[in-house]
């Protein structure tokens, strides 16, 4: 097998770097006052590291993020719970039986996926309330997880059929149910795609900012997207502020990455490669 060329390195640091300088842009921007980066973060005739922005932003007098990172949190945790167990659990059945509709109902879940998510906003909002569910982190859990079930049960489906049929067959030779090869058997080797799906459901939610605008209109119930257009205010932006609730609200999504990126990765080559 052949090295990759010294050039294939310096095109894949270029790439990388290009990638990460607004990151560092908009960390740079975020640990000085404002009056230094109002004209550019580059600019290091002054330089002045603080964290007052931070803290301006998580006690923000209208939209504090403290308040805003719990709300995604007990927001994207449920939701990511519920796709998980419920798309594994039609993917099981999707992969491993055979049943008259079976290929109607996947047409329906590929023509979910091609809706476009604006088309729904009108009878979405008058269904939430008549369910009284407007303004409630309950109607915003059903609304992303119905959302992304289409997408992870696809994903799970393609998965679970490169898994050998000869170890559910053995299951049920031992008389085992199907909840049983499914929880003992199916998950265990599923491991990284369960956290594939865990990890984007999570970071879809958490920067979903579509449906809390739609369902949310409680300021106590606010998310971090919802919370970082008006921190940034309309008439004085303050980037420095503005750069601080920006990476706070990342936090989390890149933790998780961070520490699962080897499962996550691995899920996803083989979700995407098989079926």
């Amino acid at each position: 097998m052949k090295k990759p060329r010294f050039s294939a390195y310096i095109i894949a640091w270029l790439i990388g770097v290009i990638w990460i300088l607004p990151f560092m842009g908009l960390f740079a921007a975020s640990i000085r006052p404002y009056e230094e980066v109002v004209y550019g973060w580059w600019r290091l005739d002054k330089l002045s590291i603080t964290l007052k922005s931070y803290l301006e932003a998580l006690d923000h007098p209208t939209s504090p993020m403290s308040k805003a990172v719990f709300n995604s949190v007990i927001i994207s945790i449920p939701t990511t719970i519920l796709v998980v167990t419920a798309a594994s659990l039609a993917a099981y059945a999707l992969a491993m039986y055979k049943f008259g509709f079976k290929n109607l109902l996947l047409f329906v879940i590929i023509f979910i996926l091609a809706v476009p998510v604006t088309s729904i906003i009108p009878p979405l909002f008058f269904q939430m309330h008549r369910l009284r569910l407007i303004n409630t982190r309950a109607g915003l859990i059903l609304v992303n997880a119905t959302w992304g079930l289409p997408w992870s049960i696809l994903f799970f489906k393609n998965f679970f059929l490169s898994i050998p049929k000869n170890f559910v067959e053995s299951g049920r030779i031992d008389g085992a149910s199907d909840f049983a090869i499914y929880g003992l058997i199916i998950l265990p080797i599923a491991k990284s795609a369960l956290i594939s799906v865990a990890v984007l459901e999570f970071v879809w939610t958490w920067n979903s900012f579509l449906f809390p605008l739609i369902l949310l209109h409680n300021s106590d119930l606010w998310t971090v997207t919802q919370c970082i257009p008006v921190i940034k205010g309309v008439f004085h932006i303050d980037w420095s502020l503005v750069s601080a609730a920006a990476l706070i609200a990342m936090i989390f999504p890149l933790i998780i990455f961070i520490f699962l990126q080897k499962y996550y990765l691995k899920g996803i080559m083989v979700g995407a490669i098989k079926g």
